[in-house]
Order: structure tokens, then sequence, then C-alpha cells
């Protein structure tokens, strides 16, 4: 399901019209960027958790040449599911 699947689906499922159901898909979207490049935590009961991990420095290999490259230490996105949303896929 790409983004416009799914702002389908928002706007079907709440009777709304798809610019409503784009501007709230894009709306949770944006909260959760916003959230996530603060370093804050986001968590909905049931579905999962968005949090922020650190990745250090580390030293890799351009597949290419073969040469060893330093890769910087970073900041990614992560989400961990929670029950609910484990349960809906193994159903």
């Amino acid at each position: 399901m790409n983004k416009s699947e799914l702002i389908e689906q928002v706007a079907s499922r709440t009777d709304r019209t798809k610019a409503d159901a784009a501007e709230a898909v894009d709306a949770v979207l944006r909260t959760i960027e916003e959230s996530l490049g603060r370093g804050a935590e986001i968590s909905i009961t049931g579905f999962g958790k968005f949090h922020v991990a650190e990745r250090g420095a580390r030293t890799g290999r351009n597949p290419r040449t073969g040469e060893t490259i330093e890769i910087r230490a970073s900041r990614v996105p992560r989400f961990s599911a929670g029950a609910g949303l484990k349960q809906a896929v193994n159903r």
C-alpha cells in the first residue's frame, strides 16, 4: 500500500473526502517526523512505538572498490510493533 492508497482507505472508512483524508494523513506523518526529529518517542497503545536510536560510527567497505571507509555516527528512526498489531498480522 502506498500513500495515495492509504488516503483512499482513510477517506472511505471515515466518510470524508480524499482531500480531508490527505490532510489528516499528512498531519500525522509530519507530527511523527517532527517529534522524532526532536528525539521524542511516540507510543500508540496496541499499535507500536516510534523512537530514535543512535547508530555509532563504524568502519565499512565500498562494495564496488573494496576500499575501507569510515561511516559516521547517526540517529535513525525505529519502530517496535505493539501486541495488537502483532496479533492482527498473525490472524
